[in-house]
């Protein structure tokens, strides 16, 4: 069974302002679908691992086979982390923020306000190419995690909830050198429902 790449849950310029179209059609049909299909590649000679979700690959990563192992972290984090990024973004969101969650938020950083600054603060400071997202642990207590490369929360054993690309394919057509100016502009397509729905999932 072959990973297959996604479609948008909305049309490719549905995010403008402010993720244009052309960065969000090249985004996903070029870079994300690169990810799929490296991944398929690295798995076409082991059977026994294509019918393991991407979440149970990364989270088995130590178990795979050395040969396909940086390729496996590398493609299905790719893969993974944008399947996530498209899914708790929406053209319609609203200024909402859940009851549950937002309670947590306020407990762990202080305020909603504190919580926003830190994440865009890390999402500004990621040297290089990575990924800034909120997380769980176990015992279901929030932090801000940031990951370079492809890597992601499921490798250390957290529950990732929402996540902001840093790479510069996921800006620099319309924003060129002004990640703070991108990264601002994201809350306002964060779908705050879509991050309650994993955070409640938790149980």
């Amino acid at each position: 069974m072959k990973h297959e790449l996604p479609p948008l849950p909305y049309a490719y310029n549905a995010l403008e302002p402010f993720i244009d179209a052309k960065t969000l059609e090249i985004h996903h049909t070029k870079h994300h679908q690169s990810y799929v299909d490296k991944l398929n590649a690295a798995l076409e000679k082991y059977p026994d691992l294509q019918d393991k979700t991407v979440e149970e690959l990364i989270k088995s990563l130590n178990e795979l086979p050395e040969e396909i192992r940086t390729t496996v972290r590398n493609n299905a984090g790719g893969h993974f982390s944008h399947t996530l990024y498209w899914n708790i973004m929406n053209p319609a969101t609203q200024e909402y923020i859940p009851e549950e969650l937002g309670n947590a938020l306020v407990e762990t950083f202080g305020s909603i306000i504190a919580f926003k600054e830190q994440f865009s603060k890390a999402a500004a400071n990621i040297f290089g190419s990575g990924w800034v997202w909120l997380a769980a642990d176990a015992n279901k207590k929030l932090k801000i995690v940031s990951t370079t490369g492809h890597d992601n929360p499921l490798m250390t054993g957290d529950a990732p909830l929402m996540v902001i690309d840093i790479w510069e394919h996921a800006y620099y057509l319309h924003y060129q050198n002004r990640r703070p100016e991108y990264i601002e502009n994201w809350w306002n397509v964060l779908d705050w429902k879509a991050v309650e729905e994993r955070y409640n999932a938790l149980g």
